[in-house]
């Protein structure tokens, strides 16, 4: 049986790492996705931070050696103990087994810190908003889930932010795929604007027959070896739509996976969805699937920038679009 496809996404805290990896647990099915969050790879509890003077994003406050050796054993195909942290209070709880299923999804801080566990992953992905959108999500949901109030949480951010700087960001270079929403016209969290940057290292979907060449609809800029796709948040349902649709012909093989639900996202207890968003997670589905077609025809590896697996991957690709 071939081996789990790996995504890695990695992003500053509230940078939207969770609702993304909930939206592809949707689409691809709980049984299929196993789950696995870097954050909880913590050394300290809250109170020994607070202590020490470390914040979460500082290496030394993180067991960086397991999360590697646990990579490790999860692109294997093989179970770990993870470690546990719990947000609401910030204290260590007991290791939970788990076991790697089909796609295993790692979303964290530092998931990319190391050369080794960045060639661990399939796919990688870095999330990127502007900054004050940034906040104000954390923010939100710190105040809302975590039990902090909102000067508590600005006070953290700005301590943090010299250990974002030096152990976060830096991370950003090292992405297959950076996708940054950013607000739109319109102002609401259904109608952000989306730019995904794809990079070489996999083989991307051609979508330049589907853009609209206009600064009003969906767009495609290449600059060097980076192609970036720019969606508008203000995007028609009937537009992403057929976009969807050309995205969906491309990977038929798995069209068991089509659904209604792509671009849904929760705010508190209500269910909402956005044009952009769903555009975004098929492209990352496009090179989930591709993965795992590639592995299924017996590669090694699934990406194009390593030589060993460069036929694989072109070759997924090109039964993706046939």
């Amino acid at each position: 049986m071939p081996r789990p496809v790996l995504l890695g996404i990695v992003g500053d805290s509230g940078a939207g790492k969770t609702t993304l990896t909930r939206g592809l647990v949707r689409i691809l099915g709980e049984t299929q996705v196993t789950h696995v969050s870097a954050d909880h790879y913590h050394r300290y509890d809250r109170a020994q931070r607070t202590e020490r003077g470390l914040t979460p994003l500082d290496p030394d406050c993180n067991y960086v050696d397991i999360l590697e050796q646990h990579l490790v054993h999860l692109h294997a195909g093989q179970p770990i103990l993870k470690p546990v942290y719990r947000h609401s209070d910030g204290t260590l709880q007991a290791a939970q087994y788990v076991q790697p299923a089909q796609f295993t999804i790692v979303e964290g801080l530092l998931g990319f810190h190391t050369a080794a566990m960045r060639d661990l992953y399939d796919v990688r992905v870095y999330l990127d908003p502007p900054e004050d959108l940034r906040r104000k999500w954390k923010v939100q949901r710190d105040c809302a889930r975590r039990g902090y109030t909102t000067d508590e949480v600005l006070a953290e951010l700005d301590r943090r932010e010299t250990d974002a700087d030096v152990y976060v960001r830096p991370q950003k270079r090292r992405a297959d795929i950076v996708i940054s929403f950013m607000p739109g016209d319109l102002g609401d969290q259904e109608h952000l604007d989306a730019r995904v940057a794809m990079r070489p290292g996999l083989v991307h979907p051609d979508l330049t027959p589907l853009v609209d060449g206009d600064a009003t609809g969906i767009t495609l800029h290449e600059r060097a070896t980076e192609k970036s796709l720019w969606v508008p948040g203000t995007i028609s349902r009937q537009r992403s739509e057929a976009i969807e649709e050309a995205v969906w012909d491309r990977m038929h093989f798995a069209s068991h996976l089509r659904t209604e639900r792509l671009g849904e996202f929760t705010v508190g207890t209500e269910l909402h969805r956005s044009e952009s968003l769903a555009i975004t997670q098929l492209l990352l589905l496009y090179q989930l699937v591709t993965a795992r077609a590639a592995l299924a025809v017996g590669a090694a590896d699934t990406r194009s920038d390593r030589p060993s697996s460069a036929g694989a991957a072109a070759a997924a690709a090109r039964t993706a679009s046939a």
